[in-house]
């Protein structure tokens, strides 16, 4: 037994661990998590482990915590150093280790900081990271005596991960490309795929910078886009690539500036993928808009929807052999002709070999996608214990209604003539999320009016952007 450690429980998250650095996330608090990983790593049959971190001013401080903690609970430890998240995933494949352990905050402010856990090629998440959470503070962990302490070595595999991004890359068209990787960790892959792409490359921002001084590093947020717009507008570039602070997530504008949301990348490599591999299965999540399931059905392949979560659209893949799957978030998993991880940068490169092999231009593509209207995501607070009973009330009144589907696979997606609305729980914070799409702004109207009487019927109230 190892000594018990009092982790912070509000740190333990659905899909990884994450915290305010020297507060919740401490070094003892990392030493601990990663002593009791070790453990749990131990009994799955894992010997060997890869650590990465990103560029927060924190990640080596933690990473080093996290070493200590995997070689005290009796794990091979080899450190490849600075980098994406993706980079970690690679190593895996590349240096067939048996665990990964990722030190970063993600697209949080400057001040978080987190953890992403891999073991035995799957996602460590929900039930797994609850499990870890216990034991910790149980002490029930591997330590001397008891376990011979783990190796450390070190190895770099970051060239290694930016030649197999670009071993994909196909087309000779040239293109003129921007590219903004926000000061994040994916800074210095940006730089090395571009010296070595063709086409013309225009860079901000990517110098890795922990304080991210520029703009927040999350490119879902249509206003951290606004330097690549202006980039794309200054140089005429034909496309805008944007990644957020750990780069396992996309930003994509066109050449007028417009955003593709993440359902709509979907649709763009589908078609590639489609051609290969046809009647294949393609993933997204339950905030997906029509568009997508009507252009994949149209390309032959088998849409599905799936619960929101990167961890649980990795699940979704490997159970049904999906060689593509996204979501609305921007994370985009290509399993055709590579690992089927979230890999923005491999994504891009992808999207630029449709572009640079093709007769379609981003702008063409973007125009001849369906028009729906669509509200934000809207994201409202809903206490941890109410918001499941919430969506259960809700989920219990539409399955009485007529003249409407309901998908229930994750809360419940309420499909009619004008269109649909969606409102399930955050699996990560204590909030409720909404979305309403329809074809015509007086459908988008009774959509919302829709969603409205079903909160209010709960004692909820639909935020006022909505």
């Amino acid at each position: 037994m190892a000594n018990a450690f009092p982790l912070d429980p509000v740190i333990l998250r659905e899909y990884d661990i994450r915290g305010i650095v020297e507060h919740q996330l401490t070094p003892d608090a990392v030493r601990a998590i990663g002593q009791g990983f070790a453990t749990i790593a131990s009994e799955r049959g894992c010997r060997t482990v890869a650590v990465a971190y990103d560029g927060r001013l924190s990640s080596p401080i933690l990473e080093q915590a996290m070493v200590e903690g995997l070689v005290a609970g009796g794990l091979d430890v080899t450190r490849i150093g600075l980098g994406p998240t993706p980079m970690l995933y690679f190593a895996a494949h590349h240096l067939g280790v048996d665990a990964g352990v990722m030190i970063t905050g993600s697209h949080n402010p400057p001040e978080y900081n987190g953890i992403k856990l891999v073991c035995q090629g799957k996602s460590f998440w929900g039930p797994d990271i609850t499990d870890l959470g216990q034991r910790v503070r149980a002490g029930a962990m591997n330590g001397a005596p008891q376990t011979h302490p783990g190796s450390i070595k070190t190895q770099s595999i970051f060239d290694a991960h930016v030649e197999r991004i670009l071993a994909d890359y196909r087309g000779d068209k040239s293109l003129k490309v921007a590219w903004d990787p926000g000061n994040g960790a994916a800074g210095d892959v940006v730089v090395q795929l571009t010296q070595k792409l063709p086409g013309q490359h225009f860079l901000i921002n990517e110098k890795i910078d922990g304080t991210f001084p520029n703009h927040h590093p999350d490119p879902t947020v249509e206003e951290n886009l606004d330097q690549l717009k202006d980039l794309v507008a200054e140089n005429n570039c034909d496309i805008g690539i944007a990644f957020d602070g750990d780069g396992d997530r996309i930003g994509i504008i066109d050449a007028q500036g417009r955003v593709l949301w993440g359902d709509q990348i979907l649709i763009l490599l589908a078609r590639e993928v489609l051609e290969d591999l046809p009647g294949s299965t393609i993933i997204a999540d339950v905030k997906t808009s029509r568009a997508f399931f009507e252009a994949v059905e149209a390309m032959g392949g088998k849409p599905l929807m799936w619960k929101t979560g990167h961890s649980l659209i990795k699940n979704k893949m490997y159970e049904t052999g999906a060689p593509l799957a996204g979501e609305m978030s921007a994370h985009i998993f290509i399993k055709h002709r590579y690992y089927g991880f979230d890999d923005a940068s491999y994504a891009a490169v992808r999207i630029l070999s449709i572009l640079a092999s093709g007769t379609e231009t981003l702008e063409e593509f973007h125009d001849r996608l369906p028009k729906y209207l669509n509200t934000p995501e809207l994201r409202f607070s809903c206490s941890e214990e109410r918001k499941q009973s919430a969506v259960e009330e809700v989920r219990q009144r539409v399955l009485q209604m007529s003249d409407v589907t309901v998908h229930e696979i994750d809360g419940v997606r309420v499909e009619n003539s004008d269109g649909w609305w969606l409102l399930r729980a955050s699996n990560t914070q204590d909030v409720l999320v909404a979305r309403c799409e329809s074809t015509t702004p007086e459908g988008l109207e009774r959509l919302q009016s829709e969603l409205a009487f079903q909160l209010e019927s709960s004692g909820l109230a639909l935020p006022k952007n909505g």
